[in-house]
């Protein structure tokens, strides 16, 4: 108590002589050097009109007696209260009669006290390059506040410290003292100042402009820092060299040992010296590159070690070792295969295969390893592989083929079946669900089309059926590959909820071409030449353009059937249909009649044996004799090329056979 009476004391002294002072002109402005200062200043509601008037009037004669300038001391101003406001930044103003005007012309905020948020934003925005901050230049901010503050300051005037900021607390009447020491930087004697009112805070101008424009006290003092002496306005610090620690005295510095205090990563040795280290290996051991680790001498790398296989470097020497499957001679050099089919030291049934020190079993033509990979059994392919016959396989020797039932062919994959070659297809229909059909009426569409399913051949590799219906719009209600049996489309289909609205044809059309016959949906690559149709269903005019899709679907070889009932227009039909027009139109003028026109439709998509008046056809032309000749010579070709291929391995069976005799 009684130092802080006589500081007190010393301090009210000071501001007597002060007063006694002339006034400073401008031969005594104060010669610190540069010094980028910002006054942060409390502007809440509880500072009075006539007090915040004595604080501009502080800051103001403060300002009278430093250097400004750019190059000389730069001048910020912040306001708080429970928001932060820039009044001017340190680049603003480089004359004092333009930086005074701009102190005239705050204006408080008079709200809260918000000292922390004021602190942050000074230390993110006022003292940045952008606002005028330099590089190397001491920043000083001076912290004027008359309250308590309501939010959290030490945790963000340590931040602020930490960057190098020196913080100045000012504190008048109502402050609070711990805020003050939680804000300002140490010692707390030089940078604390409490007043009991307003009219006193110029007492704080004078010690203030003592310690910024004072003596440099590491030139002209005996400040007993054993390496380096710093520094700052009214104070300094020690500081040690590289390498070193600063004692606990503040001024004396200790060598830094980091190996003995572990904090390095050498592998076995390691080498001190102040503040750094270097490291070593044991005898026997080099350093690596990474001059951490060590690895032991590699006495092999010196090439004189002559093994036949691998050199083993050990601790002051080596040895010679084999790869697997040899053994080391009596010399300790050289290595030799070990032949175990040769000694008898295997359990092949049949044939035994060596390798050195390893052998594998095999067995003679006809026969088949064992899952015990010693033992054989006679061959049968379809029962031990995934022969993917549709109906059923037939074994021969070292190989399978499939066959069909009586009345079907085998297709081109040579695993499914089919009543002809073509009747894989890929095929989408497009029904129309406009409001014109009627309800009763789409549930005879949906039959149609399972009429249509009926008469095809579906399956992963046969057939394939997706559906789509349109009105004013176009959803897809199943595509070409998420159904694989005709029982599981015609479920799909009963299931379609009617659309009902209005007939966009041209977009339904579109719609198949741009999506329906994409691989990404299920349709075949072209490459496979799988037959594509399309089958256009509509009671209707279309209520939007049809050319253009209907061309490029024919342009990108889909083949197009067009089914018209009611008031479908014929020359709209005629325009969607495939050449010949008359073989890929139908038109009925009843919906109870559509079902005529699925028996008939199902000859053009695969022919068979007709009905009626219906012209009979080939069962397995499929359009026509030139199409039927090329896919058996294809086929024959097929069948020429595997047996050549069964030929040639019976022959190298057959001589590898000889060559163990």
């Amino acid at each position: 108590m009684k130092m802080r009476q006589l500081r007190g004391f010393i301090l009210l002294t000071l501001a007597v002589l002060a007063a006694a002072r002339p006034k400073a002109g401008p031969e005594q402005k104060c010669k610190s050097g540069p010094v980028d200062l910002v006054f942060l200043i409390d502007s809440s509601r509880s500072v009075r009109p006539h007090e915040f008037e004595t604080m501009r009037k502080f800051m103001i004669d403060i300002l009278a007696t430093l250097d400004i300038g750019l190059n000389a001391t730069r001048v910020g101003v912040v306001q708080y209260s429970s928001q932060v406001r820039s009044e001017f930044s340190l680049k603003t103003h480089a004359k004092l009669e333009t930086m005074v005007k701009g102190i005239n012309e705050i204006i408080p905020l008079a709200q809260g006290t918000m000292t922390g948020l004021a602190i942050k934003y000074v230390m993110n925005n006022a003292f940045t390059a952008e606002a005028g901050d330099r590089p190397k230049v001491p920043n000083v901010v001076v912290i004027v506040t008359d309250g308590r503050p309501q939010d959290r300051v030490a945790e963000v005037a340590a931040e602020a410290r930490e960057k190098g900021i020196e913080i100045y607390a000012v504190g008048v009447a109502r402050a609070d003292m711990t805020s003050l020491r939680a804000m300002a930087s140490p010692p707390f004697e030089d940078h604390v100042f409490l007043v009991e009112s307003f009219d006193l805070i110029h007492q704080f101008g004078l010690q203030f402009q003592d310690k910024l424009c004072g003596m440099d006290l590491c030139l002209e003092s005996d400040h007993g820092c054993e390496h380096i002496c710093e520094s700052s306005p009214g104070s300094f610090h020690c500081l040690c060299l590289p390498g070193y620690t600063l004692n606990d005295d503040g001024k004396t510095c200790a060598a830094i040992d980091l190996c003995a205090e572990g904090k390095h990563d050498c592998e076995q040795i390691c080498v001190s010296s102040p503040g750094s280290f270097t490291c070593d290996c044991n005898k026997g051991y080099k350093l690596n590159d990474d001059k951490k680790t060590c690895s032991m001498i590699d006495y092999c790398s010196f090439g004189n070690h002559s093994c036949d296989h691998e050199c083993v470097s050990v601790l002051n020497g080596y040895h010679c070792r084999c790869n697997d499957g040899y053994r080391l001679l009596d010399d300790g050099k050289t290595c030799q295969a070990i032949d175990l089919c040769a000694e008898g030291k295997h359990d092949c049934e049949q044939i035994c295969l060596s390798a050195p020190g390893v052998f594998t079993c095999d067995c003679n033509k006809g026969f088949k390893l064992n899952k015990d990979k010693k033992t054989c059994t006679n061959m049968d392919l379809c029962n031990t592989v995934e022969h993917g016959c549709e109906h059923q396989c037939v074994s021969t020797p070292g190989s399978y083929y499939c066959i069909c039932p009586e009345g079907q062919l085998l297709q081109e994959d040579g695993k499914s079946c089919g009543t002809c070659k073509s009747a894989n297809i890929d095929l989408v229909l497009l029904i129309d669900g406009s409001k014109s059909v009627r309800p009763q009426n789409f549930e005879l569409v949906k039959k149609f089309v399972n009429q249509v399913v009926d008469s095809l051949d579906v399956s992963t590799h046969g057939t394939r059926v997706g559906l789509v219906q349109y009105s004013s719009r176009v959803r897809t209600e199943f595509p070409l590959n998420m159904y694989h049996t005709a029982d599981e489309i015609k479920a799909a289909v009963m299931k379609v909820d009617y659309m009902e609205k209005g007939t966009m044809t041209g977009l339904a059309l579109k719609h198949m071409v741009e999506n329906s016959f994409s691989e990404a949906e299920g349709a075949r690559p072209a490459s496979r030449n799988i037959p594509r149709i399309g089958l256009v269903f509509t009671d209707g005019r279309s209520q939007d353009d049809i050319t253009e899709f209907a061309k490029k679907a024919k342009e990108a070889g889909i083949t197009m059937y067009a089914v018209g009932v009611g008031k479908a227009v014929e020359d709209e039909l005629r325009e969607i249909a495939s050449e010949p027009v008359e073989k890929h139109f139908y038109y009925t003028t009843d919906f109870t009649a559509i079902s005529t026109i699925a028996e008939n439709l199902k000859l053009n998509v695969c022919p068979e044996e007709s009905q009626g008046e219906i012209e009979v056809k080939d069962p397995c032309a499929c359009e026509s004799l030139v199409e039927f000749q090329q896919a058996t010579m294809s086929s024959l070709e097929q069948l020429t090329q595997k047996l050549s291929g069964m030929t040639a391995r019976l022959e190298q069976l057959e001589n590898q056979l000889l060559s163990r005799k």
